[in-house]
C-alpha cells in the first residue's frame, strides 16, 4: 500500500503519535521544515542540555585555537565537515540532500577569530552570532553544525528511542561522529534506523530543541533592534553587505542585542511541529462555515474547504497527525482531500486499521447541499488505488437515506467503511474541543458506530 508522505514509523508499521514521542519523528523523502536552536540547549534546565551547549560552543571555538596555531587548514576540514547533517533530516530539502559549504565561506567565518578583537580573545557564548557578521551563513548551518558536534550523544539518543519503541535499526557506518578527545571528525561503527530506499542513517532529535527560526538570527537582529536602537532615519538604509560589515566592525553592537536575548530567556521556547488553532478561533470556523452558501458560487467551495482544513486538523489531534492536503481531479470533479496518518491511538482507529487495513485516512470535502451517490462513488475508486477500505466524506447536511443505504452495500458488497459527517457533526466535535472535557475524535468514532450497526450482521 503506497504511503503518503511516509514517516520512519510508518514504513516500519510502528504505531505511534508525534504528541506522544520526544523526537521529531523524520519523514523518508523530505526534511522537517524546523531546525535545532543551541540557545534552547543554553536556556534548557536540563544540565544534559547545558552540558551539550558547552560541548557545541568549545568544540566551534576551538576552530580558532586551531586558527591561531597556523592550522587553519584543518580548521577549515573541520568546519566544512560539520556544515552538513543530513542524518537529521532538518530543513527545507524535498530529496534529504544537502551541501557543505565551501572553502570560501569557511575562511571568512573562522576570520571572525582573527579579525574581532572580542573574539580572537574569549570566543564565542553563542556561535549563531556568526549569522549577523557573515553572508551566507544561515539557519541550517547553525543547526547542522550544532548536530554534528553532538552526533555521538544523537547516536546513544537514536538507540535510546528506537528501543523504547520497537523501530528496526540495522549495522551503519557513521563517518562524521566528532571525537571531543580528539578534536576531529573520526568514523564510528554503530546501529541505527536506516532510509528503506537509499539506506542512509537516520538521527533522530529532541523535539525540544527545535525551531523554526534561531532565537539569535539575522531577521530579528535588523527587525526588532538595529532598525529601533542604531539606525538613523535620516541615513540610506543600508543592504545585507554592509549591514554585516558594520557587524563586524561594532561588535559590541551585536553583543549588545545578544545581552537582550539573553534576557528574554523566557520567551524563547521550542516550536511544535503541529500546532491546534485555539479554541477562539475554532468558535469563529465552524461559524463561517455554516454560514456558507453551498456550491462553487463566489468560490464558495475553496471557502468551505480552507476552512474546514483548518478546523479538522486541529479537532483530531493528537489522536492523527495530518500528513498532506491534496487535490485530485476525478471524472471533471475537483476534490480537496485530507490525509492523516492512523497510528491506532484510539481504540475505534485500531479496529479501522486490522479491519479494513487502514494506514492512512482520506477525508474528503463536498460543499454540496445534497450528498449524491457518485460522491460516495468517488471516494469508494480512490481508496481502491492507494488507500485501505476506510474514507470518510466532510459535507454540510446529513446524507439522503438511499446515499447512506449506498455506504451499507458498499460495506456489503465490499467490505468498504465510509462515513458521513456533517456540519452539525463539526458543531458537536467544536463543542467537545472547547469544553477539554472529551476528545472531539468520538464524535467520528460514534458516527464508525452508527454505521456498524446498520450493517447486515
Amino acid at each position: 500500500m503506497t504511503i503518503i508522505r511516509p514517516r520512519l514509523n510508518d514504513y516500519h508499521s510502528v504505531a505511534i503519535t508525534q504528541e506522544a514521542v520526544d523526537f521529531a519523528i523524520p519523514f523518508l523523502d523530505e526534511d522537517i521544515p524546523l531546525y535545532v536552536d543551541p540557545f534552547l540547549l543554553w536556556k534548557s534546565p536540563s544540565m544534559q542540555d547545558n552540558s551539550l551547549h558547552l560541548l557545541i560552543t568549545n568544540s566551534f571555538n576551538n576552530l580558532g585555537y586551531l586558527m591561531s596555531r597556523g592550522r587553519e587548514a584543518e580548521a577549515i576540514e573541520i568546519l566544512i565537515r560539520a556544515s552538513e547533517c543530513t542524518e537529521v533530516g532538518l530543513g527545507n530539502s524535498k530529496n534529504k540532500e544537502g551541501r557543505r559549504i565551501g572553502e570560501k565561506l569557511a575562511r571568512q567565518i573562522l576570520n571572525l577569530f582573527s579579525s574581532i578583537p572580542e573574539i580572537q580573545k574569549s570566543g564565542f557564548l553563542h556561535f549563531e552570532e556568526a549569522q549577523l557578521l557573515v553572508d551566507s551563513f544561515s539557519k541550517d548551518r547553525v543547526s547542522d553544525i550544532a548536530c554534528n558536534f553532538i552526533q555521538s550523544f544523537l547516536v546513544d539518543f537514536t538507540i535510546e528511542q528506537c528501543e523504547k519503541f520497537g523501530i528496526p535499526i540495522e549495522s551503519v557506518k557513521l563517518s562524521n561522529v566528532y571525537d571531543l578527545k580528539k578534536n576531529k571528525f573520526c568514523d564510528e561503527q554503530t546501529h541505527l534506523p536506516v532510509n528503506p530506499v537509499t539506506k542512509e542513517p537516520i538521527l533522530l532529535v529532541p523535539k525540544r530543541w527545535l525551531r523554526h527560526i534561531p532565537w539569535i538570527s539575522t531577521d530579528d537582529y535588523f527587525d526588532n533592534y538595529y532598525k529601533k536602537n542604531v539606525y538613523d532615519e535620516k541615513d540610506l538604509f543600508p543592504d545585507r553587505i554592509k549591514l554585516l560589515n558594520f557587524n563586524r566592525q561594532n561588535y559590541d553592537i551585536v553583543k549588545a542585542y545578544t545581552a537582550i536575548k539573553e534576557k528574554q530567556i523566557e520567551n524563547c521556547k521550542n516550536d511544535p511541529l503541529f500546532s491546534q488553532i485555539p479554541v477562539t478561533s475554532a468558535k469563529r470556523k465552524i461559524s463561517t462555515i455554516t454560514n456558507i452558501p453551498t456550491g462553487k458560487i463566489d468560490n464558495a467551495d475553496k471557502k468551505y474547504e480552507d476552512n474546514v482544513c483548518q478546523l479538522f486538523v486541529s479537532l483530531v489531534y493528537p489522536h492523527l497527525d495530518f500528513a498532506k492536503e491534496q487535490s485530485r481531479t476525478e471524472s471533471g470533479f475537483h476534490i480537496r482531500d485530507l490525509i492523516f496518518y492512523n497510528n491506532k491511538s484510539f481504540d475505534f482507529l485500531g479496529e479501522i486499521y486490522d479491519d479494513y487495513q487502514c494506514r492512512q485516512i482520506v477525508v474528503e470535502l463536498k460543499n454540496v447541499m445534497t450528498l449524491e451517490q457518485e460522491h460516495v462513488l468517488q471516494l469508494n475508486r480512490y481508496l481502491k488505488s492507494q488507500f485501505g477500505n476506510f474514507g470518510i466524506i466532510v459535507t454540510r447536511n446529513p446524507p439522503p437515506r438511499k446515499v447512506f443505504k449506498n455506504t451499507i452495500d458498499l460495506w456489503s458488497s465490499q467490505r468498504k467503511c465510509i462515513l458521513i459527517l456533517d456540519d452539525s457533526d463539526l458543531k458537536f466535535m467544536t463543542q467537545i474541543f472547547e469544553s477539554k472535557q472529551r476528545n472531539p475524535i468520538e464524535v467520528v468514532k460514534k458516527k464508525y458506530i452508527e454505521f456498524t450497526r446498520a450493517c447486515p450482521s
